[in-house]
């Protein structure tokens, strides 16, 4: 399906559960975002969650979100219940602002929900010339290092920076081996998961995606991956008045209130200590491509690169639609 189409259909199908035009097209434009990155986990794979807990009034469409400026560079959101969506794309913009009018802004969110990929707020701000970081808590998937109980979300870690080129430096990453959204659709889609990334239930490495839902994800580098969740757990959550320790909500599977996501938005100027940043990470980026290669690696690669190319190269396609997402499509346009 060409992306204006889907785009015209998703918008239709977000103004049927009652968000206004300007919030549709926010959605939209997201979940089409991560179709064409290839982070099919955040996209179309998540559009009936997000309907069904709209049906159920776990995310208001019609939220009264409230912006209260602690100081010129400082913001605190609450976002109603909103989709988090709209709560992200509000608080990065707000982000923004402060860090061009004081060269930094601070903003914390609570009461939001998923919002997709942090990566695609951070964009906003690095074309921008800014430099970012962002943080979000998600539901329990990753045990604490010594413990067999899921407790921490899969938490991602976001920075982007302006590179130099048209290419921004854009890291993100969750903390778990491979983020829950892959593993929700392999399951969904019936494929296995890679070894060495979950365990079951009964604490057994498995590559049956059903299972690993159901069991743990393994963080990354082991305690330090662990420690990493509980700095984001407490940057987005603690810190914010948003749910954690546990308490954020799978948006899937409990359906008993809104997750009370928060994120945490750090965002400033390039330029801040040296006039000449641009030039600075063009010669930094310049001198680790420029290094000895391993055999079988053409190019060492910075974070982002790879994604800006399956962007640009998925934009000339069809984005393509599985037969349980057209089902999907299908019932939520009706």
């Amino acid at each position: 399906m060409k992306a204006n189409k889907l785009k015209t259909l998703l918008i239709k199908i977000f103004r049927k559960k009652g968000l206004n035009q300007t919030d549709s097209l926010i959605c939209a434009n997201a979940i089409i975002n991560a179709e064409l990155v290839g982070a099919y986990g955040h996209g179309l794979s998540r559009l009936k969650m997000y309907c069904d807990r709209i049906n159920k009034k776990l995310i208001n469409p019609k939220p009264k979100i409230k912006i209260k400026d602690i100081s010129q560079s400082i913001s605190y959101v609450d976002a109603n219940n909103s989709i988090g969506f709209v709560a992200a794309d509000i608080a990065m913009k707000k982000s923004i602002k402060n860090a061009k009018k004081t060269g930094i802004g601070l903003v914390a969110v609570k009461n939001s929900g998923h919002y997709g990929l942090s990566g695609y707020y951070a964009e906003q701000a690095v074309k921008k010339n800014l430099i970012t970081m962002i943080y979000t808590n998600a539901p329990p998937a990753v045990a604490p290092y010594g413990s067999i109980k899921s407790l921490f979300g899969t938490n991602p870690i976001c920075f982007g920076a302006p590179s130099g080129s048209k290419i921004p430096f854009i890291l993100d990453t969750s903390i778990s081996i491979i983020n829950r959204g892959k593993i929700r659709f392999a399951a969904r889609n019936k494929k296995k998961i890679p070894e060495g990334v979950a365990l079951d239930k009964f604490g057994k490495p498995t590559t049956d995606a059903k299972k690993a839902l159901q069991g743990v994800q393994l963080p990354i580098a082991g305690f330090r991956g662990s420690g990493l969740a509980w700095m984001v757990d407490i940057l987005s959550g603690v810190l914010t008045g948003g749910n954690h320790g546990g308490k954020v909500k799978d948006p899937f599977d409990d359906f008993s209130g809104p997750q009370n996501i928060g994120h945490l938005f750090i965002t400033f100027k390039a330029n801040l200590f040296v006039k000449n940043f641009n030039n600075r990470i063009r010669k930094n980026i310049k001198t680790i491509k420029n290094l000895p290669k391993i055999k079988g690696v053409r190019e060492i690669m910075y974070p982002g690169q790879n994604k800006y190319k399956r962007f640009k190269i998925n934009s000339k396609k069809d984005i393509k639609i599985s037969n349980l997402i057209k089902k999907d499509l299908k019932i939520l346009e009706l």
